[in-house]
């Protein structure tokens, strides 16, 4: 299982790689831009989402709510 960790100044996201089916819907989602497509191919044949900017997540937990496939996890 691989997972993708961001701890920003008031949150922290993790983003499993393995489930993420590339709906991209989390990108737009994120107020702070913190979400990107991935460049890598996971086990499903998906490119995965990751955070690709961790230092601007407050941990607001848009991105978890709008990800069909629950693969989104966020601390505060």
């Amino acid at each position: 299982m691989s997972v993708t960790t961001a701890r920003g100044p008031t949150g922290r996201i993790e983003i499993d790689y393995e489930r993420c089916e590339a709906c991209e819907l989390c990108v737009p989602a994120c107020p702070r831009h913190c979400i990107e497509m991935g460049i890598g191919i996971n086990g499903q044949g998906f490119t995965a989402a990751v955070c690709a900017h961790p230092e601007t997540c407050t941990g607001c937990a848009i991105c978890a709510e709008s990800c069909p496939d629950v693969c989104i996890q966020v601390w505060r």
